[in-house]
């Protein structure tokens, strides 16, 4: 009897790990590594180093190249793409023209390669011989990448140094190849899968370093230090660097949140909001599977920017604005960290819901002011405006919300179409199949997709699954044929 009691425990325990009793999430193995050894050099303003990429095949065709996107090319003098709209460039360029670029030096396990794509943001590294389905292989990859002074994803700001798509990373996957994408200013134009990082850094040692990987070793070497961390299971990493960073911890279900700041006159306010809306969305959507979250007060033109494990948060910001960009941002983790999905051809799918989320967090913690429907409402307002204003300017305004980065006229359209048309889609949503099957199809779609890049049909059969007969629903406003 003993016997088949420990057999049972066993089952219940299995069962409860690969998320059959509960909540959680599925894991999933990473089919890339990602070992990256860099210093930074303040008075070069660069960050050189070596990245070596282990990459299993796991489509189905025979592979002879691997490509690389090249970010930081998007800063060259001479780039075909602006990667900051014009409406945005006096803030973000806070000092003037400032450009940066990324070289690379070698491809070491290539047979040969060249920089290539529409604005030389592409590494082709040919291989030696052909990949078929389920081959590995290594690349060692030497790169420096210029830093300019911007207040953007990629540079030096006044108080902090931003290292978000600094190094050379793999183009994800999607129908048996690389996507390729160049640097929209409109948007997060990215679209990687997850894999596995340890990161070596030497800086001086006066910068705090925060991360997307857990810090697993330090090291003091005179006047410098070298930071080692890592991350499983991540889309990409990013770090953020200061000399005047303070650090607030805290801790939430188990996971470590971190605050960094400079200029913040009540962080112990700021450290609440980071603390309840992670744990609000923990028990919404379902569990964070990474071991902290770190939130970066530092230089940005706009309200914030999402990474994996890490958001940056614009200096700019105060009181409601800077709530409302650190949930938005928190709820990223969940919506791009862990459920990914096509940015370049669907912005809506992680920004509109990770906008919605918001809503949900807010309709619950009323204290910070806002209401669901204030909230909708004002979304509905900026997206009639949108539809009036271009109507009259260009005799017709498209409301498509799906569709490629490269055809947002603006910011602006941008912002109405993923943002705020999103909002009053999910609520309308929402309000149709009533609350209790909004959120189980929500959870489900987390649990079902996490760590893949989940396609519209993806988040619309976790909806159907439920009994929902929602794609006619998802067509009307996707298509634009919707009348709000």
């Amino acid at each position: 009897m003993k016997k088949a009691i420990g057999y049972i425990l066993v089952l219940i325990c299995t069962m409860l790990c690969f998320g059959i009793f509960s909540g959680c999430i599925k894991t999933m193995e990473s089919h890339s590594r990602y070992e990256i050894t860099a210093e930074y050099s303040p008075e070069n303003k660069t960050l050189a180093g070596t990245v070596k990429v282990t990459f299993e095949n796991t489509t189905d065709n025979e592979l002879s190249v691997l490509k690389f996107q090249l970010y930081p090319n998007a800063y060259r003098k001479d780039a075909l793409y602006q990667s900051i709209s014009t409406a945005y460039s006096t803030s973000a360029y806070y000092k003037g023209e400032s450009y940066g670029e990324m070289v690379i030096s070698s491809v070491n396990g290539s047979k040969n390669w060249e920089v290539m794509g529409e604005d030389e943001n592409i590494l082709y590294a040919y291989l030696e011989r052909s990949l078929f389905p389920g081959d590995k292989v290594v690349l060692d990859i030497g790169f420096m990448t210029k830093l300019a002074e911007v207040n953007h994803r990629t540079g030096i700001t006044a108080k902090a140094v931003n290292l978000g798509n600094f190094f050379p990373i793999l183009c994800g996957l999607k129908d048996g190849g690389f996507v390729e994408t160049v640097y929209y200013s409109d948007g997060d134009p990215f679209y990687s899968d997850c894999a596995d990082y340890k990161v070596t850094l030497t800086l001086p040692k006066e910068y705090t370093v925060a991360a997307s990987g857990e810090l697993i070793e330090e090291r003091t070497l005179e006047s410098k230090k070298v930071h080692t961390m890592s991350a499983t299971n991540v889309r990409d990493f990013a770090i953020v660097l200061s000399e005047k960073f303070t650090v607030l911890r805290a801790e939430s279900g188990g996971k470590e949140l971190l605050y960094y700041y400079y200029a913040d006159e009540t962080p112990d306010k700021t450290m609440d909001v980071i603390e309840e809306s992670f744990s609000f969305f923990e028990e919404t959507f379902g569990e964070y599977p990474y071991p902290q979250y770190s939130v970066v007060q530092t230089g940005f033109c706009f309200g914030g920017m999402e990474y994996p494990c890490l958001s940056m948060i614009s200096d700019g910001l105060k009181g409601e604005e800077a709530a409302r960009a650190i949930v938005h941002e928190t709820a990223h983790q969940w919506w791009y960290g862990v459920v990914g999905s096509d940015q370049i051809e669907n912005a809506w799918q992680d920004e509109g819901l990770a906008e919605y989320s918001s809503l949900l967090f807010f309709e619950k913690y009323e204290k910070y002011g806002f209401t669901r429907e204030g909230l909708v409402a004002s979304a509905l307002k900026e997206y009639r405006s949108y539809y009036d204003v271009y109507g009259s300017v260009l005799g017709r305004t498209d409301t498509r919300m799906t569709r490629h980065l490269k055809d947002y006229i603006s910011d602006y359209e941008y912002r109405c179409l993923s943002y705020d048309k999103s909002v009053v889609m999910f609520d309308t949503l929402r309000k149709s199949v009533g609350e209790k099957k909004f959120i189980d199809s929500l959870r489900k779609y987390y649990k079902d997709c996490a760590f893949t890049q989940a396609s519209v049909g993806d988040l619309v059969g976790c909806f159907e699954r439920s009994g929902l007969d929602v794609s006619g629903f998802f067509d009307s406003f996707l298509d634009g044929k919707a009348i709000l």
